[in-house]
């Protein structure tokens, strides 16, 4: 199970409850607390006040910003049980990114920062292991600028297949099998390149025996080559 699914269930606290006590209990009148998206809809803009944190119930969220070019950069691309705008807990003032819906009834859970700090003022391990998982995520981050900067398409693919696969790989008689969300557009717009590159090179590595793949899956039939 991947760090982001962990995340929301340890040490007694259940962050979901917290954050989406209305889509557990299905309570048709509660509304705090979360709300519906529809595709291409801004959940926050860069410069908005940074002061809440956003778990995907259903659906998709991208984070995304803009260089100095005015090319769109998409930093992270999120589904269902992921948090967003954790740097809130860090300090951050003002936004530094973009989030935006994917897909239409994206729905998105949210929680005060001063809440979450009243929890994490009580419980140190829950203190620790929240900042922890801030701490990879950032380190995932950072390795995916590294990789758009200094290796090249076929690299920085096969780097987030094995991403995904130390996230959320399982071991089979075919090899380690991928359960996954993204489109080859969703892929391209990850790793920095278009999405005809991304269907040329899966392909490639599919004819080299390293992968094979489906809508929604890839199975790493040889590991060692990653």
């Amino acid at each position: 199970m991947s760090e982001s699914h962990q995340f929301w269930m340890f040490n007694d606290v259940n962050l979901f409850q917290v954050m989406c006590p209305s889509k557990l209990t299905h309570h048709p009148a509660a509304q705090d607390g979360h709300k519906v998206y529809s595709k291409g809809e801004t959940i926050y803009f860069t410069d908005d006040p940074a002061n809440t944190l956003y778990l995907i119930a259903s659906g998709k969220v991208r984070i995304l910003n803009y260089s100095e070019d005015g090319d769109e950069v998409v930093r992270a691309i999120l589904g269902k049980g992921e948090m967003f705008g954790e740097l809130a807990l860090l300090g951050e003032d003002r936004r530094t990114e973009i989030a935006e819906a994917m897909d239409d009834e994206t729905m998105v859970c949210s929680v005060h920062t001063d809440y979450l700090q009243e929890l994490m003022q009580d419980d140190a391990e829950f203190t620790f292991k929240i900042y922890k998982w801030i701490g990879l995520r950032m380190k995932k981050m950072e390795r995916r600028i590294d990789n758009l900067i200094f290796k090249d398409v076929r690299s920085r693919l096969m780097d987030f297949i094995k991403e995904m696969a130390q996230e959320k790989g399982k071991q089979t008689d075919n090899g380690i099998e991928v359960e996954h969300f993204f489109t080859h557009k969703n892929l391209a717009n990850l790793i920095g390149t278009s999405r005809q590159t991304v269907t040329t090179t899966l392909n490639e590595l599919r004819d080299e025996g390293l992968i094979d793949f489906s809508r929604r899956q890839v199975i790493i039939k040889k590991p060692h080559a990653f």
